[in-house]
């Protein structure tokens, strides 16, 4: 009775593990003042209605940029990089991933499913007249990027800022910091309860072998005082593909280079896009 009792109880954490990080509090964008937004919408392969803002420079060069945001935040926490593409003739999209913001589906599936997401709106964007994609992706939102350039060539180049390389290897990093005594079984667990309640095999989730695999040119960008993705995965990453470039910014934290080197970000971001 008592294994049946704590075996019962194993299975509801579990359960509770998989709901918490499969599920996340919404933040409802606010259309920012100052550049004239457009609120655009498609539907992914899975019918899932997917939101976004679209926005032109006033001189459009054919070039555009998708910008992703990461885990827990909309498509309003990107916006602050838009203007530095517009001010290159560059149209800008933001969308809200899966999950997230106004965006349909009620799963974050890590890439399992968004990277279709961000294939689809590559197809939208080509027909706005885009004839050079780039694409920028901050932590999950880089992460997915670099799955989906993998399958494809939709993307001239890619920056990814704070992705993680394996799934896995964050979820447990994750654990330990909120469960110090963490059992090294416990995610591959709630990887498995995944898959049978919810049909994801978060297994084939995985960014460093999309790198293996992808032709497209990729700038990675880490902060060393990343406390919530360790700038490891980034230097991973780099070493699966050769013609990717690594930038670690001594001072930033996660997701903070911008804040932390804004003109050298600039620099770096819009070279890299320029020179393909």
């Amino acid at each position: 009775m008592l294994v049946v009792g704590a075996l019962t109880c194993y299975i509801a954490a579990l359960a509770i593990i998989c709901q918490s990080t499969l599920h996340v509090r919404r933040v409802r964008p606010a259309v920012p003042a100052g550049l004239a937004w457009r609120t655009v919408s498609i539907r992914a392969f899975d019918s899932v209605r997917l939101d976004g803002w679209f926005v032109r420079p006033e001189v459009p060069t054919g070039n555009c940029a998708i910008v992703l945001h990461g885990i827990g935040d909309s498509r309003q926490g990107s916006a602050g990089y838009a203007s530095m593409f517009l001010d290159q003739g560059y149209s800008v999209l933001l969308p809200d991933s899966r999950g997230h913001g106004s965006s349909g589906g009620e799963l974050v599936t890590y890439g399992l499913r968004e990277k279709y997401d961000v294939l689809n709106w590559a197809r939208w964007l080509r027909e706005q007249n885009c004839h050079a994609l780039y694409g920028l992706g901050e932590s999950l939102g880089g992460s997915v990027l670099i799955q989906a350039a993998a399958l494809g060539s939709d993307f001239h180049a890619i920056v990814a800022e704070c992705a993680f390389a394996d799934l896995h290897a964050i979820a447990e990093s994750r654990m330990q910091q909120i469960f110090p005594l963490t059992p090294w079984f416990l995610v591959p667990n709630v990887m498995t309860f995944a898959k049978v309640r919810y049909g994801l095999d978060l297994d084939q989730v995985s960014p460093i072998e999309s790198m293996r695999r992808t032709s497209t040119p990729i700038l990675l960008i880490h902060g060393l005082r990343d406390s919530r993705i360790p700038y490891w995965h980034s230097q991973a990453l780099a070493r699966a593909n050769a013609r990717s470039v690594l930038w670690l910014v001594p001072t930033a934290e996660h997701t903070g280079a911008y804040q932390a080197a804004p003109t050298e970000f600039r620099q770096r971001v819009l070279k890299w896009f320029a020179g393909r």
